[in-house]
């Protein structure tokens, strides 16, 4: 795997998925949101938001991912996303070869954010365990603290509404 990504690539990549979370309320969807950035850690290969309850932000990325890139290449490539990846997404990026997953906020803060929401039934695995069942070693950032309270509002903000 080439380099690690700077801390402000790493800022600016998790605001963009806080954007493609946006993106998805506007859609009618539960405000997640992922991109792929290439091994550059600049070019934005993919974005894409939540969907619905099996088609989640990361995991669809993947999917596309892996249909559309080398899974040598993928390797090198980063997943970011907002929210930490559950264990199906964390598995589906790891089936896709993606080496690096980064994540702006963990799946217990989104639980405290959402108050055990109907619609967001979140499952405590964290991926890091999902992570550290895999033959071959995905690297795992996050949560990073300087985003998680961006990440939060937008959280807050959608699920105080439904």
């Amino acid at each position: 795997m080439r380099g690690s990504p700077s801390q402000e690539q790493v800022l600016r990549h998790l605001r963009r998925c806080n954007e493609v979370a946006q993106r998805a309320v506007t859609l009618g969807h539960h405000p997640f949101g992922a991109i792929l950035v290439a091994p550059d850690h600049e070019t934005v290969l993919l974005e894409q938001c939540n969907i619905d309850t099996v088609n989640h932000a990361e995991s669809t990325l993947a999917r596309v991912a892996a249909t559309n890139y080398p899974a040598d290449y993928l390797w090198d490539c980063t997943l970011y996303t907002s929210v930490e990846p559950c264990c199906m997404c964390a598995g589906t990026a790891y089936w896709a070869n993606i080496g690096r997953v980064v994540f702006g906020l963990t799946e217990a803060m989104l639980l405290q954010a959402t108050g055990s929401h109907a619609e967001n039934p979140t499952m405590s695995v964290p991926a890091r365990y999902v992570f550290d069942h895999c033959q071959k070693p995905v690297e795992l950032l996050g949560p990073v603290p300087e985003i998680a309270g961006e990440v939060l509002a937008v959280q807050r903000a959608f699920w105080s509404q439904r």
